[in-house]
């Protein structure tokens, strides 16, 4: 087809033209809310660098994931800072650990919405580290078994899914098999599984508190430069049980997210990071650019390169986009 015979601009005319012809639809039906429990009560402390955003006690909490049921978003994404940490990060797996406790809270009071918990322990260990320490370095092994026990423990609280963050390798492996001899084969494992060491993540780390007191986690994260190791690494999570593949973060690996998806025949979800959220706030603040259509703009653009999830800190504000 060639000009004049073609002429693409017929079709992008007027607004009914273009939704009659559009390849890619966003749906509240895609959202995961990612949101951070802290202990007390009537805690809504506010996180500087992601606006709207704030670590919730758990009574706060439920109020926020019942505001997301409104808005039909299916799913929230739980991830704790506790009161303490410590070396062996005992409060990732305690039993009145803070995710435990906003687990049980949230499925008694909107038992309808998914709960998803993030299973690393950066939240946890007074390092900052996803895992144990040993002789200066982040010892592989020893923190699977921990890894393990913590799913099992959010499962046990009623999670309807886990999310091991950590990059360990074989820690899907691992939970997997925690969850099966713990009598919940039926809990999923959405798999981080390719995460990159990324500078975009910087707001998260202090609404987590989570930074490492020493080094940095390039010795377990991914090369931002690497796409087939992306391949490799989801290859090594599906043979291992995962039910759900994650590219983390998303707009600057939306051609790992293709990828998975052609590669794959597992649902892909796609992390809309933290710094991704701040920069378009950030911009939109300064009267740089138009904030929802941004917003949406990238949402869209995740989802076009091949998302079926979308886990992103937009989800309340896209949702009511959407509804209207």
């Amino acid at each position: 087809m060639n000009f004049p015979e073609y002429r693409p601009r017929r079709l992008r005319k007027n607004e009914p033209f273009r939704r009659l012809i559009r390849e890619t639809h966003l749906s509240v039906d895609h959202f995961i809310l990612p949101l951070f429990a802290t202990v007390g009560k009537g805690v809504k402390k506010p996180i500087g660098s992601m606006p709207g955003h704030f670590q919730l006690s758990v009574d706060l909490l439920v109020k926020e994931v019942q505001e997301c049921r409104q808005l039909e978003i299916p799913a929230v994404l739980l991830f704790g800072i506790p009161d303490k940490k410590d070396e062996a990060a005992s409060g990732a797996f305690a039993k009145d650990g803070i995710v435990q406790q906003a687990v049980r809270r949230i499925k008694d009071k909107v038992p309808e919405i998914l709960v998803v918990t993030d299973v690393c322990l950066c939240e946890y260990t007074d390092h900052g580290h996803c895992g144990m320490i040993e002789k200066g370095e982040v010892h592989n092994d020893m923190t699977l078994e921990v890894l393990a026990e913590t799913a099992v423990s959010h499962a046990k609280a009623g999670a309807d899914m886990v999310a091991p963050s950590a990059m360990m390798d074989g820690q899907v492996g691992m939970i997997r098999e925690g969850l099966d001899e713990a009598g919940y084969e039926n809990v999923p494992i959405m798999a981080y599984s390719a995460k990159y060491a990324s500078s975009f993540y910087g707001p998260f780390r202090e609404a987590a508190e989570s930074a490492p007191r020493f080094g940095d986690r390039k010795a377990y994260q991914m090369d931002p430069a690497n796409g087939d190791e992306a391949i490799r690494e989801m290859n090594l999570d599906v043979q291992e049980g995962a039910d759900i593949l994650m590219v983390k973060p998303a707009l600057p690996y939306l051609d790992i997210i293709r990828r998975a998806k052609e590669e794959f025949d597992l649902p892909v979800a796609a992390y809309n990071v933290s710094g991704e959220f701040a920069m378009i706030k950030a911009a939109a603040q300064l009267g740089w650019l138009d904030e929802e259509k941004a917003m949406m703009e990238s949402l869209t653009a995740i989802r076009r390169a091949g998302a079926d999830i979308l886990i992103t800190y937009f989800a309340q504000e896209a949702a009511r986009v959407l509804q209207r």
